[in-house]
C-alpha cells in the first residue's frame, strides 16, 4: 500500500515537473504573485476557479510554480547583491591600488629627504663656523614645512581671467593633496577600508594648519554627489550660513563662485569663524568632476570679502572634492579639507580644538562622506524607518535640533540675542532674545511666545573635564537623566507649548521622582547618531504636585557615543514637544556637547609648545609620570558646553533668569560629580592607586600621614583599632574633611601628589590630574600670605593652624573652609617627605 502511494506521488511530481504554461497562464500567475508570493491552498483553488485558462492545471502543479517562482526571485536578489558587492570590491581594489601607488611615492620622497638630511648632518659635523650650523637648521625647518604657502606673482585678480588663474592653481594644489604627496597623510585608527566601510580616512602630519582626507564609494552618480556636497549647510552641522555672492562661468564649461560662509563656535569660550572663498567646479579629461575651494587673501589676490565684527576670519587652504564615475554605476569620492583656524586667537586651553586634524576629520570630512552614504541608502530603499516619517523629515528634525543648540551656544547679536546682567559670579552666562522670530521663524510666534511680551532666555556655560571619555559621559547623561535633571524644570519647559505656562519652579534636581522611556525614531548608517523621542513619566507624592506629574515628551538627538572614534564630539540635544509631534513642531533645543582636547603632536613646534606648557603648569620639580602617554584618551582633557533655553514672559523675566542660572549651576555640579565618578573607575585598571612613580605605596603613605600628625600635634587623625592591613587607608580615603599632600621642595612650587576622596571633590579633579595642580594656584592672595608667614613655623614645629579662608577648585569655583591644618609628613627615617593639609568643613560658595 505504502509502495503504491509512493509511486503515485512520484508520478504526480514527475508530471508537474514537465508542465508547460502558455503566456496567458504565466501572466495570470504573475499577477497573483505580485499581490501574494505565497498563496494558501484555498487561494490557489480560488485562482483556478476564477481563471478558466488555469482549469487544466492541477493545484499541486500551481503550488510548485509558486515555489519555483519564489526560488527564482531569491536567486535573482542574491545574484544582484553579489554583483553589487563585486562592483564595490573592484572599485575598492582600484582605490587601494591608487593609495598604494601614492604611498610608494611618499616613501620614495621620504627616503630622498632622509638621504639629504644625512648629507647635511655630515657636512655640519665637519663645519667649524656658526654660519654652516645655521644653514643646517634652516634646511631642517624647510624639510619640516611640507606645504608652504606659495608666493604668487602680482596679478590682477579683479577680473574673470585673474580669478580663473587662481582657480586653476587651486585645482592643481587640491589634486596634489587628494591623489599626490603634497601632504604627509597618516591613516586614522579604526578606519579600515572595505566594501561596507566609510572608506579610507587620513589626517595630516607636519603641515601648516590642519587637514583631513577621505576616499570612499557611494552608489550615487557624480552629478548627484556634487549637488549634495555643494549644499554644505545640509550636512555640515557647524555651518551657520553660506552665501554665493557671485557666479562666473568659465570657458571650459566650469563655474567660479565667490562664497561667504559663517560657522558656529563649538563652545562659549571663543569666537566663531567665517570664510571668504573661491569655489571652482569643473570636469577633468577622464570624466571626473572636481569641486575645489580656497580662501581669497591678500597673498592670493581677488576681491575683498564682506566684514563681520562677530567673527574671526579663518583661511581655507586648497580643499575640495574629486568625484570619479565608477564602472557599473556609483562614484569614487576623494575629499580633502585643509584649514587654518587661527588657533592663536583662542585661549590656550582651547587651542587643541583648533589644532586637531582628527576633530576636523570627524566634523567635516567624514561627516560629508557619511551624509552621502545616508542619502544613497535612503534613495535605494535600503533604510526603512518606522512611525510613518519620511527620512528627509527626520533629517530635518536632526538639523533643526543641532542648529537651535548652536544658535543658543553662540548667541549672535544679529539673531536678536543680548547679554543679561550677572549676579556677580561669571560661571553662567545669561542671554535673552526678545525677537525670537529672527531665528525661529514667524510661524512659531503664536504658539510658543506670549502675545503680550516675552521671548527666549538661554543660560549657558563651559567647563573643563579631566580623564573622562566624552562618549562615556554623554551615554551616561542620556541613560540616567534623573541623575542631573529637574523634573519641575522639565515641566516648565514643556509648558511653553501650552497657552498658560506654570509658575516658575524652584530648581531642585530630583525634586519629583520620574522615569524615562526612550522610543527610537531613526539612526544613521553607522549608528553614530540617532534620533529618538523620550517620554518622561512623573509620579506625584502630594496633591499639589499632581499638575506637574503628567507625561512629557522630548525630541532628542544623541551623537558621538562611539568611544573608538578618534576626535569625535559627543552631543546630547533635546527639545520639548507635545503629543501631536507635527512635522513643523516648534523646537527650543537645550543640551550638552563634550569635545576632546586632543593635543596636537604632529609637528615639532606643537611639541615644543606642549612641553613648555607642561613645564609651566607642573613646575621644574613636578615631572609627569612616564606612563601618562599610555593612558590614551583617558588622561586627556575635554571641554563640556551646556546650554538650556526657556521661554519667558516679561513680568517674570528676572525670576526665570534666576531659575535658569541656578539650574545650570546645579546641572554643572551634577555632571562634574558624574564625570569624577566615571573617570577613576576607568583609570583604575591602568593606574592602580600609586600617586606618582617613585612615591611610596598608598598604604605606606597613609601610615606616614597619620603617624606624623600624631607626632606633631599630639592628637589622632583617625580613630582606628588596628594599624594593620588597609584599615588606615580606607579611613583616610573616606574622611569627611579634605586631606591632601603636596611636594616639599624649596626650588619649585609645591605640586599635589595625593588627596583623599573629599580632597578630590573639593579640587574637582581626579588622582591622575591631581599632579597638574599647584598649591599656590588654589589659594587666594590672603591664603598665600598666611602660608608664607607660617611656613617657617611648619618647618620648625612640624605643624601650624591656618584660619578660615577661601580657595579655588581646578574648575575655578570658590571653596570656603572653617580652618586648615598643615603638617610635615615624615618617612620611616624621620626625613621630610611631603607637606599635608586638612581643610575642615569645606563647601562650595
Amino acid at each position: 500500500m505504502a509502495l503504491s502511494m509512493h509511486k503515485e506521488s512520484k508520478q504526480q511530481m514527475d508530471s508537474s515537473k514537465y508542465v508547460r504554461y502558455t503566456p496567458e497562464q504565466v501572466e495570470a500567475l504573475e499577477r497573483v504573485y505580485s499581490e501574494c508570493p505565497k498563496p494558501s491552498s484555498m487561494r490557489r483553488q480560488q485562482l483556478i476557479r476564477e481563471c478558466p485558462i488555469l482549469s487544466n492545471i492541477e493545484p499541486k502543479q500551481i503550488k510548485v510554480w509558486f515555489q519555483n517562482r519564489r526560488c527564482r526571485e531569491k536567486q535573482r536578489k542574491e545574484a544582484s547583491r553579489l554583483q553589487t558587492v563585486n562592483r564595490k570590491l573592484t572599485a575598492m581594489n582600484k582605490l587601494l591600488m591608487e593609495e598604494n601607488d601614492r604611498l610608494q611615492k611618499q616613501v620614495s620622497q621620504l627616503v630622498y629627504e632622509n638621504g639629504y638630511m644625512r648629507q647635511q648632518l655630515q657636512s655640519a659635523s665637519t663645519a667649524t663656523t656658526d654660519t654652516s650650523c645655521e644653514s643646517v637648521v634652516m634646511s631642517g625647518q624647510h624639510q619640516q614645512q611640507q606645504n608652504p604657502t606659495p608666493q604668487h606673482p602680482q596679478r590682477d585678480a579683479s577680473n574673470p581671467a585673474g580669478l580663473l588663474a587662481i582657480a586653476e592653481e587651486t585645482l592643481a594644489e587640491f589634486l596634489s593633496k587628494a591623489t599626490g604627496t603634497a601632504v604627509d597623510w597618516v591613516q586614522m585608527i579604526g578606519m579600515k577600508p572595505g566594501p561596507d566601510s566609510i572608506g579610507i580616512v587620513a589626517v595630516s602630519r607636519n603641515c601648516s594648519g590642519v587637514a583631513a582626507r577621505a576616499c570612499g564609494l557611494v552608489s550615487l552618480e557624480p552629478t548627484k554627489v556634487a549637488e549634495i556636497l555643494k549644499d554644505r549647510p545640509s550636512w555640515f552641522r557647524d555651518c551657520r550660513c553660506l552665501d554665493v555672492l557671485s557666479v562666473i562661468p568659465t570657458g571650459n564649461g566650469g563655474t567660479i563662485e565667490l562664497i561667504y560662509m559663517q560657522t558656529y563656535a563649538p563652545t562659549t569660550l571663543a569666537s566663531a569663524r567665517d570664510f571668504w572663498t573661491l569655489r571652482y567646479t569643473t570636469s577633468l579629461e577622464d570624466g571626473s568632476l572636481v569641486i575645489c575651494e580656497r580662501s581669497l587673501t591678500s597673498s592670493t589676490g581677488g576681491p575683498t570679502g564682506p566684514p563681520a565684527s562677530s567673527f574671526i576670519r579663518a583661511e581655507m587652504l586648497p580643499s575640495g572634492y574629486l568625484i570619479r564615475p565608477c564602472e557599473g554605476g556609483g562614484s569614487i569620492i576623494h575629499i580633502v579639507d585643509h584649514v587654518d583656524l587661527d588657533a592663536w586667537s583662542v585661549p590656550e586651553v582651547l587651542r587643541p580644538l583648533y589644532e586637531s586634524s582628527k576633530i576636523l576629520a570627524q566634523k567635516t570630512t567624514v561627516a560629508a562622506l557619511r551624509h552621502i552614504r545616508q542619502i544613497a541608502q535612503e534613495t535605494s530603499g535600503e533604510i526603512q524607518y518606522g512611525g510613518g516619517r519620511q527620512p528627509a523629515v527626520l533629517r530635518t528634525f536632526s538639523q533643526r535640533l543641532c542648529r537651535g543648540f548652536n544658535d543658543a551656544v553662540n548667541g549672535f547679536a544679529d539673531d536678536g540675542w543680548s547679554l543679561m546682567g550677572s549676579d556677580g559670579v561669571e560661571d553662567v552666562t545669561i542671554v535673552i532674545n526678545s525677537s525670537p522670530s529672527k531665528f525661529l521663524g514667524p510661524q512659531y510666534n503664536s504658539t510658543m511666545f506670549p502675545t503680550f511680551g516675552g521671548g527666549v532666555l538661554c543660560a549657558k556655560a563651559s567647563m573643563l573635564l579631566q580623564n573622562v571619555p566624552p562618549a562615556l559621559l554623554v551615554r551616561f547623561l542620556r541613560e540616567h537623566r534623573s541623575e542631573w535633571a529637574d523634573y519641575g524644570v522639565d515641566a516648565y519647559s514643556a509648558a511653553c507649548l501650552k497657552a498658560s505656562p506654570y509658575e516658575v519652579p524652584c530648581a531642585r534636581p530630583g525634586g519629583f521622582p520620574s522615569s524615562q522611556v526612550i522610543l527610537p525614531l531613526a539612526h544613521t548608517v553607522e549608528h553614530e547618531e540617532f534620533l529618538e523621542v523620550v517620554r518622561l513619566e512623573g509620579h506625584a507624592f502630594s496633591p499639589e504636585d499632581v499638575a506637574l506629574t503628567r507625561d512629557m515628551y522630548l525630541l532628542q538627538l544623541c551623537s558621538g557615543v562611539d568611544e573608538n572614534a578618534a576626535g569625535a564630539c559627543a552631543q546630547l540635544v533635546f527639545a520639548p514637544i507635545d503629543e501631536s509631534f507635527a512635522d513643523d513642531a516648534p523646537l527650543l533645543p537645550s543640551g550638552f556637547r563634550v569635545i576632546p582636547l586632543d593635543p596636537k603632536t604632529d609637528g615639532p613646534a606643537a611639541t615644543r609648545t606642549l612641553d613648555l606648557a607642561s613645564t609651566l603648569e607642573v613646575g621644574a620639580g613636578g615631572a609627569r609620570p612616564a606612563n601618562e602617554s599610555d593612558l590614551n584618551n583617558y588622561n586627556l582633557r575635554s571641554v563640556l558646553t551646556i546650554a538650556f533655553q526657556f521661554t519667558f514672559e516679561n513680568h517674570v523675566r528676572d525670576n526665570v533668569a534666576a531659575m535658569a542660572r541656578q539650574y545650570v549651576r546645579s546641572v554643572m555640579a551634577s555632571v562634574q560629580r558624574v564625570a569624577m565618578a566615571i573617570a577613576p573607575s576607568r583609570l583604575s585598571s591602568h593606574m592602580g592607586l600609586k600617586p606618582l612613580p617613585g612615591s611610596p605605596e598608598a598604604l605606606t603613605l597613609a601610615r606616614w600621614i597619620c603617624r606624623s600628625y600624631r607626632i606633631h600635634t599630639g592628637g589622632e587623625l583617625l580613630r582606628v583599632d588596628s594599624q594593620g592591613g588597609d584599615a588606615v587607608l580606607k579611613l583616610l580615603w573616606n574622611h569627611s574633611d579634605a586631606i591632601m599632600c603636596c611636594s616639599l621642595k624649596t626650588n619649585a612650587s609645591p605640586v599635589f601628589t595625593f588627596a583623599n576622596q573629599a580632597g578630590l571633590d573639593m579640587l574637582e579633579t581626579t588622582l591622575v590630574a591631581l599632579q597638574d595642580i599647584m598649591l599656590d594656584k588654589i589659594l587666594d592672595e590672603a591664603g598665600r600670605k598666611i602660608l608664607c608667614s607660617e611656613f617657617s613655623k611648619i618647618m620648625q614645629q612640624g605643624f601650624a593652624y591656618l584660619p578660615a579662608g577661601i580657595c579655588t577648585s581646578s574648575m575655578g569655583r570658590p571653596v570656603s573652609y572653617e580652618q586648615a591644618i598643615a603638617w610635615k609628613v615624615l618617612n620611616d627615617e624621620d626625613s621630610n617627605h611631603c607637606l599635608a593639609f586638612m581643610f575642615i568643613n569645606w563647601s562650595f560658595v
